[in-house]
């Protein structure tokens, strides 16, 4: 296992690192690993079965945190895409491939429904994470994708149904009917939402007044694997009982903390699923009949591209978002593995169509780094038929670029404004760049990351450039060719809060402004204000409370971990750091003030001499 282990993690840190260097993406490279050393490569590692439902755990810890973000009214607002959109998808995708492999691969008209219905499934482990990590799942386009997804995760119960009721094989007596799943399905649902407000959140209160970081640790684990754990028992989807645990502790205000606790678990098993995706590929299926599975697999894609694009323009969306969507969920799933094998031993299938069929699904998952490339590029993409969207390049050049042009960038720009800075305003959001017209703002259409686009916009020539963009995706390595491309210009960044600042330290910027943090103080003095507070003292607490973050986010950034420098802050019944930071400045006031007195009575005992 060790040595396993030690072959796993070394191939794929190589191709993942090369990979990412041809800006491939991570995915890409964990399923070429697998499939080099995996048992049908040059087998230096075996059980890939095995492996394969163990990483499925990491598909858990990503539902659960994409339900950490999502609150329960939200997720009801998103109704109409899950079970219509959702829904649609699904039903058609799935009716048209099941016609196609029943009138072209030969096979029987049930075999085909059992190979068809899973094809309709999309990569939930390829998708949501792309979308999480740039920041875009809470965007629209971001929404109908995870809406879809979602449905494809309930739908995993009546597509198990389905299997079973055209089993040839005989019946499996600790396996529940499908109204038996459908009614354990909606008791584990409820029972989970009773656990998570009756036991997790009072327990997570609990120990938060301890201020045990590594019980964070444990329980937001608990709450991952005790979830899956249930739905396992009951035959059900484990990723959608991780996700109910986190949507029951979005509200929680420890939330931002677990879900620091828990994504390096979900990296680590979802980087060891796509090793195992990689290493259950038989190439020797795909070299018996290379143009067969390639036709399949392109097959697969088209029909999925093309249904969903009409779907979703149907529901609305304009002609670029509904190809960027479609593009986006075009491959096929994880869970159609396990589909493919539960036909298997329902007697519907030969092992050697289960084995053709999952090549087919793999070689889609392969293509999707490619596809996102495109999808991404249409996610932002103004529409043609939409006014036209002016390129920064048609820009005067001013002294400052401002990189986003929302709620942030928009007070920036008027503070620039305000002292005649000439200032040239970007963003790649046409929706944004259409409402700023109406206010007669010219925004010019692009995105700001790109050095080429920065010199065509003039940042050769500026002496500021301010990111002003909202992406959690947003790091240093993404800010460090900018200030090493125009080292003249001085480079300012907005963060969202200190992960953020952390994640940007070292990319060599001039400053950077987390926006929580000054939000909040503003919002903080304020009620200071309310409370009658005298206004040296407010003012101490202020300073007293910079210090002591800036204190505190030097040892994080230091240590790099969040916990660091714990003490160098205000908390219920004082605390020896804050205390003595806050009495020195009393002390240095208080000082200040006697030295005033003094030479005031100094002045007033020995008066100056009237002239003449």
């Amino acid at each position: 296992m060790l040595f396993e282990g030690a072959i796993l993690l070394g191939v794929a840190t190589l191709f993942v690192l090369i990979f990412r260097r041809l800006g491939l993406g991570a995915v890409l490279g964990y399923l070429i690993a697998g499939a080099l050393v995996g048992p049908h490569g040059f087998g230096l590692v075996g059980g890939a079965e095995s492996k394969l439902a163990i990483a499925e755990i990491g598909i858990a810890f990503l539902l659960f945190l994409v339900g950490l973000e999502l609150h329960p009214r939200r997720l009801w607002q998103l109704r109409r895409a899950i079970f219509g959109l959702g829904m649609a998808q699904v039903a058609i995708t799935g009716l048209i491939l099941t016609g196609l492999i029943f009138l072209t691969q030969g096979f029987s008209l049930a075999a085909a429904i059992a190979l068809g219905l899973p094809l309709a499934l999309s990569s939930t482990a390829q998708v949501l994470p792309g979308l999480k990590s740039s920041g875009r799942i809470n965007s629209p386009f971001g929404e109908k994708a995870f809406s879809i997804l979602l449905f494809q995760d309930l739908a995993i119960v009546p597509l198990i149904t389905i299997v079973a009721a055209l089993s040839r094989a005989p019946a499996d007596p600790s396996a529940p009917p499908g109204g038996t799943l459908a009614l354990y399905t909606v008791g584990a649902i409820i029972g989970l939402v009773l656990a998570g407000r009756f036991i997790l959140n009072p327990l997570l209160k609990l120990i938060g007044r301890y201020g045990e970081r590594e019980l964070f640790v444990v329980v937001g684990l608990l709450a991952v694997l005790a979830s899956a754990a249930l739905m396992h028992s009951l035959h059900l989807s484990t990723a959608l009982g991780a996700f109910v645990a986190g949507v029951m502790l979005a509200d929680s205000p420890y939330r931002h903390e677990i879900e620091a606790d828990v994504e390096p678990f979900r990296l680590i098993l979802l980087g060891l699923f796509f090793l195992a995706v990689g290493m259950v590929l038989d190439i020797n299926v795909v070299l018996a009949d290379p143009l067969r599975v390639v036709g399949l697999a392109a097959a697969l894609v088209v029909v999925k591209l093309t249904v969903l694009t009409l779907l979703v323009r149907i529901y609305g969306k304009s002609w670029k978002t509904a190809l960027g969507l479609g593009l986006l969920l075009s491959q096929g799933g994880e869970f159609g593995f396990l589909l493919f094998t539960q036909a298997q031993q329902a007697l519907l299938i030969a092992p050697e169509a289960a084995s053709l069929f999952s090549a087919v699904v793999t070689l889609s998952m392969i293509s999707t780094p490619f596809l996102m490339l495109f999808a991404r590029n249409l996610e932002f993409a103004p529409d043609r038929d939409g006014p036209a969207m002016d390129g920064p390049e048609e820009a005067p050049r001013g002294s400052a670029l401002v990189i986003g042009y929302g709620r942030f960038g928009q007070t920036v720009a008027q503070m620039l404004h305000a002292v005649d800075c000439s200032v040239t305003l970007i963003d790649k959001k046409p929706s944004q760049i259409e409402r700023s017209g109406r206010f007669d703002t010219k925004v010019y259409y692009g995105d700001g990351l790109r050095l080429d686009l920065l010199r065509r916009a003039g940042a050769d020539e500026a002496k500021l450039i301010i990111y002003c963009i909202d992406d959690a995706a947003f790091d240093a390595a993404t800010l460090k060719p900018v200030v090493e491309a125009f080292p003249h210009a001085k480079v300012l960044a907005r963060v969202f809060d200190r992960r953020q600042l952390i994640a940007i330290d070292g990319a060599g910027t001039s400053g950077a402004v987390r926006e929580v943090f000054e939000s909040s103080v503003a919002l903080g003095l304020m009620a200071l204000e309310q409370l009658d507070i005298d206004p040296r003292e407010i003012a101490d607490v202020e300073t007293a409370l910079r210090q002591l973050d800036a204190t505190r986010l030097a040892a994080q950034m230091d240590e790099g971990n969040l916990s660091a420098g714990m003490d160098h802050r205000f908390k219920p019944g004082g605390g020896r750091e804050s205390a003595s930071v806050l009495e020195k400045l009393r002390q240095r006031r208080q000082a200040a003030k006697t030295a005033h007195h003094g030479e005031e009575a100094e002045q007033a005992a020995d008066p100056a001499p009237s002239a003449g």
